[in-house]
């Protein structure tokens, strides 16, 4: 029972500030904080994603030439241009660590205002860093695992924030619905997201990339906005006014 806890809040944890920081924040600045609550998260997201770790700088330029490039041969991921899902995966880790390490040019309007801690990223994306954290999670099965197969999910804390990657880069531009006809292959996985926070929202979101709440319809409640409504209420966070189209 300790272990699928643990899963769940690595899981849900590390989900949260994917969504949250690097999506919401580094890549679409749907809202604003200050800048000791901004030093704060990057802390909380290597907290939760520990051995899989993503950079705020790296993945909000990414996602940002993904919405620019979708499903051509510039997306950093596209199931249209990638044979299979590792060949996909594999292409955005490519990407993403020439992004961080500056092995490419990256054009101005990818990069404007996306938050960057060098120095905290350096750590926090070592091997040391992930190894520590790897050496954690077993520790954590070894002590609290009581069955054979409790085992079989610690590929999934080590692994976590790629596992995410695929189930939204892969699997939402092939499975799901859609609210929107647009000229790219983005589907909604599910009419409630229980599973990615709202994430799964895909279609919603690259529709409108400037909102906040991914759910459009009743049935399409976003966990991760509701929990952004609480913290803009108590002023730990303010989000944009979004202008409203006529």
């Amino acid at each position: 029972m300790i272990i699928i806890l643990f899963v769940l809040v690595l899981w849900y944890g590390g989900l949260f500030f994917q969504s949250f920081f690097l999506h919401r924040y580094a890549a679409h600045q749907v809202f604003t904080m200050s800048k000791p609550v901004e030093r704060l998260t990057f802390i909380l997201t290597w907290i939760f994603q520990g051995s899989s770790y993503l950079s705020a700088y790296g993945y909000g330029i990414m996602h940002r030439m993904h919405h620019a490039y979708t499903d051509t041969e510039q997306d950093p991921h596209s199931p249209s241009y990638d044979a299979n899902v590792f060949a996909m995966m594999w292409k955005t880790k490519t990407i993403y660590q020439d992004i961080n390490q500056q092995r490419i040019a990256v054009d101005e309007r990818f990069t404007k205002n996306v938050p960057q801690w060098k120095s905290f990223d350096a750590f926090a994306s070592s091997r040391f860093s992930r190894l520590l954290w790897m050496a954690l999670y077993v520790v954590v099965f070894a002590v609290f695992a009581t069955a054979w197969w409790q085992w079989l999910l610690l590929p999934v804390t080590l692994l976590m924030a790629p596992i995410h990657g695929v189930i939204i880069n892969w699997f939402g531009h092939i499975y799901g619905y859609v609210n929107f006809k647009m000229k790219n292959t983005s589907k909604n996985l599910f009419r409630f997201d229980f599973l990615m926070m709202g994430e799964g929202y895909h279609n919603n979101h690259h529709k409108h990339a400037s909102r906040a709440n991914f759910g459009v319809n009743w049935y399409e409640i976003d966990v991760t906005y509701v929990i952004i409504k609480i913290l803009n209420a108590l002023g730990i966070i303010k989000l944009k006014a979004v202008p409203v189209k006529k």
